[in-house]
């Protein structure tokens, strides 16, 4: 597998989403019919910084070998972030009554990469051929 198209993937999809939760907390509770307050603008923008710190060690480690022991925290790391969130957000689309379209892409998307990194991080990297 060429994982520097999944590391790229995941970076820019966790860079947005955390650019998105940075700058828009407000909209965004708004938009999921929440009350704002100071709590949940915190929680979101904390939120925002662990995208954003995943999403730079993603970019930074797309050029690395990783797969097998190679990069083994960067692939368990990313396989738990992405498989847990999957796990979540398919419990909560048997509950949910509003917005089910974000939450089943977004899960359907967390599905794929956390099966992606589990892949990675169970098989040893391959030689690229020239």
């Amino acid at each position: 597998m060429n994982t520097k198209i999944l590391m790229t993937t995941s970076a820019i999809l966790l860079g947005v989403m955390g650019i998105i939760f940075s700058f828009f907390p407000d909209d965004i509770i708004a938009y999921l019919n929440n009350d704002a307050n100071l709590i949940s603008i915190l929680f979101l923008q904390i939120l925002s910084s662990l995208y954003l710190g995943f999403a730079i060690m993603n970019w930074m480690a797309k050029g690395s070998i990783i797969g097998g022991i190679y990069n083994k925290p960067i692939a368990i790391g990313n396989m738990m972030h992405f498989g847990v969130g999957a796990i979540a957000m398919l419990k909560v689309i048997f509950k949910i009554q509003a917005h089910t379209e974000i939450i089943i892409s977004l899960t359907v998307i967390y599905s794929m990469l956390a099966l992606s990194f589990a892949y990675v991080f169970m098989n040893n990297p391959s030689k690229l051929e020239k």
